[in-house]
């Protein structure tokens, strides 16, 4: 699974799950079949993590998941200290304290037909949280992954705006699909033009003559870590651009990492079938991962 390789944790067997404030064992959590997220993948969604009591930059991701419902006209009809407190509620009533994964899903809610118009609705929007014990390997931290140039590339915001975190995840299905039957541990995929646009789960940094470099943000997801990534570098002295580059760039490129609110900051040791920087983690990377992990220090107070 590559950067979402994670560790067994047998207490999620027995998680609780909140559904439209109602919480519950995770073997009863349901939503309708006539829900708008099932139906149609019409909804957004985020992630947190959870350490040391804290929700990591949640104001980022609060901000990130109440602009993608604007911008397909949802609704949340909640504030969003009413969100963090529902958020805060099911992570109490499992006592979790530090590494917890946490996925919300908002979805348009329930339709009275299956029919695609937004307007046609007979409920509020479905909010469902679901909180686990997930912590990301940390070999891959240091062992890195395989990445490999996908042929399914991501369109222009007015095909489906791959800025948001929208339900409808079949571009990057695809991308995933194609890069296991490649050999790849995750898919690069390009915008329109053919300049390197993300990957098909996490963002793309290539490094190149002490330079940090990823794409202009146009064609990705307003990605959270990636853009605590970019600060880390202007505030540390690191030349770090959005830009515009190619495929064979990054082939050429010293060293390249990815990026994820799952996994922080992730090797890339083999990119289309040939080394990357020697087959192993480079310094830029190295270097980053440690200012990463002292920024969640520090948000967290430990």
């Amino acid at each position: 699974m590559g950067t979402h390789d994670y560790e067994d944790d047998s207490r999620n067997e027995d998680i609780l799950v909140s559904v439209n404030g109602d919480i519950v064992h995770r073997q009863e959590a349901k939503v309708s079949v006539f829900d708008a997220g099932f139906l149609l993948g019409d909804g957004v969604w985020e992630s947190f993590r959870l350490h040391n009591g804290t929700i990591v930059f949640a104001e980022d991701h609060l901000d990130r998941l109440f602009r993608g419902a604007e911008s397909i006209s949802l609704d949340i009809g909640m504030s969003r200290k009413e969100v963090l407190e529902q958020v805060d509620r099911v992570i109490l009533a499992n006592g979790m304290h530090d590494g917890v994964h946490v996925r919300l899903v908002v979805s348009r809610g329930l339709k009275p037909t299956p029919y695609q118009a937004p307007w046609v609705i007979s409920g509020p929007p479905t909010l469902v949280i679901m909180p686990e014990y997930k912590r990301a390997d940390e070999r891959r931290a240091v062992d890195g992954i395989s990445l490999v140039t996908v042929d399914v590339r991501r369109g222009n915001q007015n095909v489906q705006d791959p800025r948001i975190n929208s339900l409808s995840k079949h571009n990057c299905i695809a991308a995933c699909v194609d890069a296991a039957s490649k050999g790849g541990d995750e898919g690069l995929m390009l915008d329109p033009s053919g300049n390197v646009a993300t990957c098909n789960s996490t963002h793309f940094f290539a490094v190149r003559n002490g330079e940090v470099w990823t794409s202009t943000g146009e064609h990705c997801l307003d990605g959270i870590t990636r853009r605590k990534v970019l600060e880390l570098c202007h505030t540390n002295g690191i030349p770090a651009f959005e830009k515009d580059f190619t495929p064979e760039q990054v082939r050429t490129a010293d060293e390249a990492f990815v990026t994820g609110t799952f996994a922080g900051l992730t090797p890339v040791v083999e990119f289309d079938g040939k080394p990357m920087s020697g087959g192993q983690r480079g310094p830029v990377c190295e270097r980053l991962q440690a200012l990463y992990l002292e920024l969640i220090r520090s948000e967290c107070g430990g």
